[in-house]
């Protein structure tokens, strides 16, 4: 599990551009849940993650094709993924996600989950210009890509879900999994996550 920074989201709450604003009748397809799987599954598992957790890349690189292959495809989880940024560039890769089209926007979550080492811990280069790299293989030109990290409507949309899930159920590592209403914080293997679903 890797900590959260809540310093940090309680610095970015504080923030006046940043204050808490209820998005839950917006029409903005940006702030719609992001999901994969049948919405008539019996099981719903939520995960919160973050771009620049280690843990949460290696969940995505281990377990999550099974999840996807033989849960998912098959029609037992929807599985939803929920941003849970730490810090000013995982706040940037999740505004960068939400602002591609919807069905891009699991293929970029994995690859950014992947290739973490080269773009958000280079030491060669700017990681949010390596951001940018990324985004722009995903279709975003690098005039979308400035004007998703400077939204600031987006950033307050994140920021007021992540407490929200925080205080709901007292996430304090990512990635931490909701599993049909009840959190389970942690790197879980294959085995793990099946036994929690109901049949």
């Amino acid at each position: 599990m890797y900590p959260t920074r809540r310093l940090v989201l309680a610095t970015l709450l504080a923030t006046p551009a940043l204050t808490r604003v209820a998005r839950a009748d917006t029409p903005d397809p940006r702030f719609a849940p992001r999901s994969v799987g049948s919405p008539t599954a019996k099981n719903v598992v939520e995960e919160w993650f973050s771009f620049t957790c280690p843990h949460c890349a290696a969940f995505a690189r281990e377990t999550y094709p099974d999840i996807r292959a033989k849960l998912v495809d098959t029609g037992r989880v929807r599985y939803v993924f929920r941003e849970f940024p730490r810090d000013r560039l995982d706040l940037a890769a999740a505004e960068v996600a939400r602002s591609l089209p919807v069905s891009r926007y699991e293929p970029f979550v994995l690859a950014l989950l992947a290739g973490q080492q080269q773009w958000a811990f280079t030491k060669t280069a700017e990681p949010k210009d390596e951001l940018a790299k990324m985004a722009a293989l995903a279709g975003m030109p690098r005039s979308a890509f400035d004007r998703a990290i400077d939204d600031k409507a987006l950033e307050e949309a994140l920021l007021s879900q992540q407490s929200d899930a925080e205080q709901k159920y007292n996430i304090d590592s990512t990635p931490t999994f909701i599993v049909n209403g009840t959190p389970h914080p942690g790197e879980l293997s294959f085995e793990q996550f099946s036994a929690m679903l109901v049949a």
